[in-house]
Parts: structure tokens; sequence; C-alpha cells
């Protein structure tokens, strides 16, 4: 990474977390009002590369008809529910966070479903042609947008090859501190980083512990020790699309 980018990631965390010490909401433009969020850090514990934070989905344990991972997503980070969001008229551009989807060899008829969000690449595809630089990836392996800087330009998203990013259309009420939304920018998958950065799990992963299926390990790809490193190296894991050379945070086992 130049020394140019690093200044400019730095600056960018800087804003962010001054901007979370103030309460209230942020006019970011002309009708799009921010919810400033929560400061998830102290200032010792500044975000560091020696993690990366990652995600390994056993789809064989990955239930067809449970949507456990997407109801704790939507309640924890308020979005997709009518408390939250007026709900559009398309469904289509309904937001989005994470979604079950189901693959289907055509060969033998074998179909595999699978909770499908933001992969946290390694070489965001999103970061590369935001022209503000809004989506920036974290030094952790979290990628972000920065709802201050987003313009909705929707570039992100055409970027994007799992389509893991939503626009909103509509106005927002009861937001989340911890997870700001604005009427106008682009949002998708934080990895919950607002428990990550106190030590927890994102909600999918515990949601689908509390049901039992097991489906999801978290945890640091760079530590040896953690379960997700050790279940990668006994039985393996792929990337979704890894002819793209993303290097993806999220891995699969069974398909």
């Amino acid at each position: 990474m130049s020394d140019t980018n690093k200044q400019m990631n730095s600056a960018r965390r800087e804003f962010l977390g001054k901007a979370g010490a103030t309460a209230g909401a942020a006019a970011i433009a002309p009708g799009v009002f921010l919810t400033s969020p929560a400061v998830a850090r102290s200032a010792d514990k500044k975000v560091t590369g020696d993690k990366r934070w990652g995600i390994l989905i056993d789809t064989a344990k990955c239930a067809g008809g449970c949507d456990a991972c997407v109801s704790a997503c939507e309640t924890e980070n308020g979005w997709g529910g009518a408390d939250n969001t007026e709900k559009h008229s398309n469904a289509e551009q309904q937001a989005q966070w994470i979604r079950k989807v189901q693959l289907k060899e055509k060969a033998t008829g074998h179909a595999t479903t699978l909770p499908l969000m933001c992969q946290h690449c390694e070489t965001p595809p999103c970061v590369d042609v935001c022209p503000t630089g809004a989506s920036f990836r974290r030094a952790d392996g979290i990628v972000l947008v920065d709802k201050h800087i987003c313009i909705g330009c929707r570039y992100c998203m055409m970027a994007c090859p799992y389509k893991a990013r939503s626009f909103i259309h509509e106005d927002l009420k009861d937001q989340k501190p911890w997870a700001p939304r604005g009427k106008g920018t682009v949002e998708s998958c934080t990895l919950c980083v607002h428990r990550v950065d106190e030590g927890g799990t994102p909600a999918c992963v515990e949601a689908c512990g509390a049901e039992n299926h097991n489906a999801m390990v978290f945890g640091d790809l760079y530590n040896e020790n953690s379960k997700i490193s050790q279940q990668l190296e006994q039985y393996g894991g792929k990337q979704i699309r890894a002819d793209l050379g993303l290097n993806t945070g999220v891995r699969y086992r069974g398909i």
C-alpha cells in the first residue's frame, strides 16, 4: 500500500472516530440524514493488520428452510424490517445484507443452500471503483462503507461480483446507533464490526449456533490456532468465484 493510501485510510478512520463521538444525526446531503455511529473501539485499540477476520460456512450443515442468520442480521443492524425502513414497492430493491441462495449442479441436479453476504475480499473491487473512498477495507480485512462520503453513485454495486450491496431508496427510521444508514447511500454486511471490535461474534454466526446448526465459524484467519484456521487446514474451504483472485475472507465447504 502506498504512503498516500495509508494516509487516506488513517484520516478516514480518524474521521469516523470523531463522528462517532457526536450524538444525534448529521445531514450529509439535502434530504439525507445519517445517524452518527457509536465508537466501537477505545483510542488504545487500533485496527492493525495482525489479524484478518473471516467466516467459514459448512453448506452440509446449512438447513434449506432456515433463515436464522438473515433474521439475526436484520434485527442486529436494523435493515429490512418494517420497524426500520419503509418497504419499497419493488422487492428486488429491498436492502439485503445477507441472503440465502441455492446453488444447483446442472449435471446431477444436486442443490446446495448457503448464506451469501459481502465476502470481505483482500482486493475488493468495490474499493477499486469508488470515486470518493467511501468504500474501504480495514487493515483487519473488514470491508465497510463510510456513509459520510458515499455519494450513491452505485459503482461499487456494479463492481461486486456477489451482488452483496444494497442502495437505500426510502426514508429510514429507528436506526441502530452502531449501524448508521442513510437514504441515497450504499450498504452491505459489516461483519458486525461493532461486535468484533469488542471481542464478540457476528450476529449471523451466533444465531446459527443457537439453532444448533453450527454451520458458520468465525475467527482470525492469520491465527493458525484459531478454530477457523484449524478447520480450513483439516477440511479445506472454497471461494465463490475463486477465478477472480480476490482472496475472500468468507470461505465455504461443500460447494
